[in-house]
């Protein structure tokens, strides 16, 4: 089978699928290549499988890049309010849960069927099961698999991370941009749980099942998130952690204000007690009481005088942990990192030095916070690739 098109996309996940509507509805003959045997797989399993598909929040800020202005072109471009109305087009009930995020009322199966319906009236070609043997470029490409020869003058990438390899992820994106030659920046597990050193598992592991809203922190970074921490049987996790994670380098430490907003001195002066058991009280009225009594015996009063009290509120508002790791790509809800956004328009997504060719949504080296702005990146960098093919 030898099969020529006007793009050739290879994978169908929300980047690839958005950015295959787009280049229909323009005329474009396309055709989808996708290695697993259903499209949207990542999809399904987001958002405890009721998919956070946008946030109405999201601004360039919310994303992780070695270059940070990359993503405001697409974003302008295509906002979150553009794939609401194609949700509500659809009649896919929805609801705000928190903090902008939006999620589906029912099962994410939903989006998954509104992007097969996009494709279908948009006449795109979508092929499940398909294994990608080879990919050359003379004149035009040519994507090679075990089922046949793809042809094309226009490819465009979007076989996403090496998050979750569970549901099929590789670096075959990686491998590919390597191939023509493209700078990346190292990837990494990016929304991820973090990993107790031992010394801190014996002490901490104790609270599984514990939760806390804290301040999450890198030292010396202006970045911080005030959510839920989460305490787990090997060490931290939560929507605080999780976003933290995307900022640490591999051996830092990260910084945890356990009782965010409290002046636990202060409670402790204008009730008139200056004692252990008045700072144990507080102590247990500012956090889960299993959290406190373990950090008042991890962390004994070095006397009742003043100093004493400030230097152990300090503490708690400033405890630092090191990591012995993450818990890796199998956990990590995205990869951060990927194709270097210097080789790519922010405008198209294409190649600067490689015309025809095409990089979108999280093989890119673009990670939304956690929220829902993954999957914006992945609609408005699709939308923008789509209009230029």
């Amino acid at each position: 089978m030898n099969q020529r098109y006007d793009a050739v996309v290879l994978g169908a996940g929300a980047a690839g699928l958005m950015c295959a509507i787009e280049a229909g509805k323009r005329g474009r003959r396309v055709v989808v290549l996708e290695r697993a045997d259903r499209i949207g797989k990542k999809i399904l399993i987001s958002g405890g499988g009721r998919c956070n598909f946008t946030n109405l929040h999201t601004t360039p800020e919310n994303f992780l890049s070695a270059n940070p202005h990359f993503v405001k072109s697409a974003l302008a471009r295509y906002t979150p309010a553009d794939f609401v109305r194609v949700v509500e087009k659809h009649g896919i009930p929805y609801h705000e849960k928190k903090l902008g995020q939006l999620f589906c009322d029912g099962s994410a199966a939903s989006i998954v069927t509104l992007l097969e319906e996009e494709c279908r009236m948009a006449g795109v070609t979508v092929r499940t099961g398909v294994n990608v043997v080879r990919v050359d470029q003379t004149g035009e490409f040519s994507v090679q698999t075990e089922s046949g020869l793809y042809r094309a003058p226009r490819m465009v990438v979007a076989t996403g991370g090496l998050s979750i390899p569970k549901i099929g992820a590789t670096s075959f994106g990686y491998d590919l941009a390597r191939k023509f030659e493209l700078s990346i920046q190292p990837p990494r597990p990016a929304l991820v749980p973090l990993v107790f050193a031992d010394d801190d598992h014996k002490k901490w592991s104790g609270l599984a099942g514990v939760s806390t809203e804290v301040i999450a922190s890198v030292p010396n970074l202006s970045q911080t998130f005030r959510e839920k921490m989460l305490f787990t049987h090997r060490g931290l996790s939560g929507p605080a952690i999780l976003q933290i994670s995307s900022y640490r380098n591999g051996s830092g430490p990260i910084s945890i204000d356990l009782a965010p907003g409290r002046k636990l001195f202060a409670d402790l002066r204008a009730r008139g007690t200056h004692d252990v058991a008045g700072w144990k009280s507080v102590l247990r009225e500012s956090l889960p009481r299993r959290i406190a009594d373990r950090w008042i015996e991890l962390h004994p009063l070095a006397g009742v005088s003043d100093r004493a009290f400030v230097e152990a509120e300090r503490q708690l508002h400033h405890w630092q942990i090191v990591p012995k790791d993450t818990e890796g790509y199998g956990k990590a809800e995205v990869t951060a990192g990927g194709v270097d956004t210097r080789e790519l328009s922010s405008k198209t997504m294409e190649c600067q030095r490689v015309p025809g060719l095409f990089f979108i949504g999280e093989v890119v080296d673009v990670t939304g916070h956690l929220g829902g702005f993954n999957f914006q990146w992945a609609w408005a960098s699709g939308f923008c690739a789509g209009q230029a093919l």
